[in-house]
């Protein structure tokens, strides 16, 4: 019997956004992280949404990734 690792859902606010290019920078800095299911960016709201297991990669590991593809972002409960 195999078991499915819990995913978690987590939206991060980010900040320095300049043109819709910003998006798929961040996307694939996230995703390349082990653990991340799936990154959507919201160009619009400066929002980050993105699925992943909290067993292998962490909020601060994500806003790290975000970080080193050149922009800030924070935890949001919105």
């Amino acid at each position: 019997m195999t078991t499915t690792p819990a995913t978690v859902h987590t939206l991060l606010r980010a900040e320095g956004f300049s043109c819709p290019s910003c998006v798929s920078k961040i996307e694939k800095q996230v995703g390349r992280l082990s653990g991340v299911d799936d990154v959507k960016v919201h160009f619009a709201s400066s929002r980050i949404e993105i699925d992943h297991d909290p067993a292998l990669v962490s909020v601060d590991q994500l806003v790290a990734a975000v970080d080193k593809a050149g922009y800030a972002a924070t935890p949001s409960a919105f």
